[in-house]
């Protein structure tokens, strides 16, 4: 199959190229610069220069492929409703360009606010209005489904994991080290799902070549992380106080990521697994913390 992949040169898309190209599909990546052409070029894939905002090159792009994984997004946090409707612009192209065609096309989403203290599960929906889900991109996605396309969503959690990650949990190592103590929020027991970089590409590829049109998957390898176990496990690596600061100094203390690490979003992955057999088998979490390539200079 040949898959053309947006966000190829990210964290998860670089991982999602290599998993494709290693179960025989060929590549094509989206680049816009020539350092992501040369990555490309050297992983086996070929390149489509452009960007997330080039509407008719992404529709070309799509229109001569044979499926299309979408995991890029523009992780502007100051202007993140901009960098939504880039998205939900993007996502409606690479839909228009596939309609009527039966074709796959993959979307990236997250479950990071689809419910709060509860399991989240694959069936649940997320809120359409935009000021409660700024990013759009499973309510861009899905009614592609009644066009002809064969489209699913891929909900990843707040932390995809791994060596090179520069997430959530490499800014939190950021902001001990520079506040001389590793916090929590409260008493830390809300949580964090969790996955692997590697389980979440192979779900990629599963979704693009087995689930059928309209299906939202989760890629949670775990289905809550006390974020406390995360900010122990910093404050150990980085010989720093372990310490809690309350919701009110969470802003002052993280930043715009304060909100963030007081959410409780768990979530499962149990329809996922049985629909398509997906299984991680990748490290989890504080294994992976434990390793020490976070806390690398």
């Amino acid at each position: 199959m040949r898959v053309f992949v947006t966000g190829a040169t990210g964290f998860i898309g670089s991982a999602v190229v290599r998993e494709l190209i290693d179960a025989g599909h060929q590549v094509v990546g989206l680049a816009r610069s020539d350092t992501a052409a040369v990555s490309l070029t050297t992983a086996g894939a070929e390149v489509h220069r452009g960007a997330l905002d080039d509407l008719d090159g992404l529709r070309g792009a799509a229109a001569g492929s044979d499926g299309v994984i979408h995991t890029a997004f523009i992780h502007d946090f100051s202007d993140f409703a901009a960098a939504a409707q880039t998205d939900r612009r993007a996502i409606e192209t690479l839909g228009e360009a596939l309609a009527g065609s039966d074709r796959p096309l993959v979307v990236a989403a997250g479950t990071a606010g689809l419910t709060a203290g509860r399991l989240a599960t694959e069936e649940d929906v997320p809120d359409s209005a935009p000021l409660a889900a700024p990013r759009m991109s499973e309510v861009a996605a899905l009614p592609l489904a009644a066009r002809g396309v064969r489209v699913s969503v891929v909900r990843l959690p707040p932390t995809v994991h791994g060596e090179g990650d520069h997430g959530f949990v490499p800014r939190l190592v950021d902001i001990a080290r520079a506040k001389g103590v590793s916090a929590y929020v409260g008493d830390g027991s809300n949580r964090w799902p969790a996955v692997h970089r590697l389980d979440a590409a192979h779900l990629f590829r599963l979704a693009l070549e087995t689930a059928p049109a309209g299906t939202r998957l989760h890629g949670i390898g775990e289905e809550g992380v006390p974020i406390r176990a995360v900010a122990d496990v910093i404050g150990r690596h980085l010989n720093l106080p372990v310490t809690a600061v309350s919701r009110e100094e969470a802003d002052g203390h993280f930043g715009w990521l304060g909100a963030v690490v007081s959410m409780d979003t768990p979530a499962s992955s149990a329809l996922t697994r049985k629909q398509l057999g997906w299984h991680p088998v990748h490290s989890e979490l504080i294994p992976d913390l434990e390793e020490g390539h976070y806390f690398n200079d």
